[in-house]
């Protein structure tokens, strides 16, 4: 027998309409489904029109996302804290503390005065409520004082 491009003996039969085959090896419902994917892409020519929605993104969403991987999210939490702080602690204690540093949900803050800090240990607690009150319950866990 020839080996040649005639014939169904020949192997063109596997040639020809391999291309089918290899797409749908699967069985039951998924290789009805891959048949008629096939055919319908192969009937219009082209595969499934897109959905130009399902891909829409914000550009917060994507700004957040990026701020997330580059761990520079604390950095806009800090700010914002520090806009918030006289406004939360008062405008005494505001004067007197001053934000340092908030890493991992600790806030550290560094007082001036040693009677300052005992009045704030004694109030740390309904400090910490209201700073997650202002700037959110995840944002803040916990409040460290430092002398300054």
């Amino acid at each position: 027998m020839s080996r040649g491009y005639g014939g169904l003996s020949g192997g063109s039969h596997r040639r020809r309409f391999g291309r089918l085959n290899k797409v749908v090896r699967g069985r039951g419902v998924a290789r009805r489904k891959a048949i008629r994917a096939q055919v319908l892409k192969d009937f219009r020519g082209v595969g499934e029109p897109l959905d130009l929605e399902a891909n829409v993104s914000t550009p917060a969403d994507v700004l957040s996302d990026i701020l997330k991987d580059l761990r520079l999210t604390e950095g806009i939490e800090e700010s914002r804290l520090r806009g918030a702080w006289t406004e939360v602690a008062g405008e005494f204690v505001g004067r007197q503390t001053e934000p340092v540093s908030l890493r991992h949900g600790k806030l550290t803050l560094k007082v001036i005065q040693p009677s300052m800090r005992f009045h704030l240990e004694q109030t740390k607690k309904d400090l910490l409520r209201r700073l997650q009150k202002k700037l959110g319950r995840n944002t803040i866990r916990e409040v460290q004082l430092i002398l300054g």
